[in-house]
């Protein structure tokens, strides 16, 4: 299986969600947001083809990093791909983060014409969901791009049947939930 990047996986990255990260940049967004920090990962033609087993070698030798991050362009937009990803992040202790310009609703609703959008939020720790807004842009919106994009805690959401907003103060609770750190 392949997924298409828009650039080698990126390590050691703090803004990228909490701790110290990994992040992977997908490539193709159907969303083309004004003023978008990555308008070059927009093209689906765009960025280059990478193996996901290669992806999966260079994830494990990752060493100060305490989780993995999916952005882009749009994650969901290579579901199956990304899907494997987030299950051998989890398998190796990483926790997952993961942008997307989708609401959580949004994917809820196309979960249910595609399976994979749900197995692949049922992989996910924390969803920054919805569109960038360049007008609710702002430096107070930690870890987004403007504040109409939540963090959420997916697994408590999808427990909860409602949208559950990640506490960034909360403490561990097991290894998996590092990222409350």
């Amino acid at each position: 299986m392949f997924i298409r990047l828009a650039s080698k996986l990126e390590r050691g990255s703090i803004v990228d969600g909490k701790g110290i990260r990994a992040v992977i940049w997908t490539q193709g967004c159907p969303h083309h947001c004004p003023m978008c920090h990555n308008p070059e990962t927009h093209d689906y033609n765009g960025g280059f083809l990478k193996d996901v087993e290669e992806l999966k070698k260079e994830i494990n030798s990752l060493d100060s990093e305490e989780g993995v991050t999916l952005s882009g362009g749009d994650p969901f937009e290579q579901v199956e791909a990304c899907l494997e990803i987030a299950k051998y992040c989890h398998s190796i202790q990483l926790n997952v983060w993961c942008y997307t310009g989708y609401t959580y609703e949004q994917l809820l609703k196309k979960s249910e014409e595609k399976k994979e959008i749900m197995d692949f939020l049922k992989e996910i720790d924390v969803l920054v969901d919805g569109k960038f807004i360049y007008k609710l842009k702002s430096l107070e919106a930690k870890f987004r791009g403007s504040k109409n994009q939540r963090l959420i805690d997916v697994q408590k959401s999808l427990n909860e049947n409602k949208v559950v907003i990640l506490q960034l103060d909360e403490k561990p609770k097991s290894k998996k939930e590092k990222i409350y750190i």
